[in-house]
């Protein structure tokens, strides 16, 4: 029982081995195209996932583009080149950073148009409660005790033909 356990433990110690995604899987001469692969891998959304970059996402399209990535660098590409390729497959959704063109204005400045139109809304409501109320005139009033009146004798009328 207690070489059992033992193996349990470690087995559950060598679990964060695991974790290197593709450690030694690209090999870099330069530990400076080893950094610019990882801020590239970084840098590019995986089409799958959307929420995740290349060097996060385990899909099996994002280990495709990671290896073309690192296929491009090793034939002495450069980063606006290799960004160039992608985009030109996968349109500017693999940028986490897409250019300020007329065809992205709105994921530009959504987000501006949408705290203005919120900052427009509260101001409105804040001046709308600052508002006094309009007193009512006296005829107003006899109106109101009118009604009010009525609906008084319907209700006891009510009352007296249900009983």
């Amino acid at each position: 029982m207690r070489n059992y356990l033992a193996l349990v433990v470690l087995a559950l110690l060598s679990l964060p081995t695991l974790a290197v995604v593709d450690g030694q899987k690209y090999p870099f001469d330069d530990p400076e195209k080893a950094q610019r692969f990882e801020s590239l891998a970084e840098d590019l959304r995986c089409p799958k996932c959307q929420n995740q970059n290349l060097a996060d996402s385990s899909a099996p399209v994002a280990a495709d583009l990671r290896e073309k990535v690192y296929t491009l660098m090793q034939d002495g590409q450069t980063d606006d080149q290799i960004v160039d390729y992608l985009v030109a497959r996968y349109g500017d959704f693999v940028r986490y950073n897409p250019p300020f063109r007329w065809n992205t204005l709105f994921l530009w400045g959504g987000p501006g148009v949408a705290f203005l139109l919120g900052l427009l809304l509260i101001i409105g409501i804040r001046r709308a409660q600052k508002k006094p109320v309009a007193d009512l005139s006296d005829d107003e009033k006899a109106r109101i005790e009118a009604l009010k009146n009525e609906y008084l004798k319907s209700e006891s009328t009510n009352k007296a033909d249900q009983s």
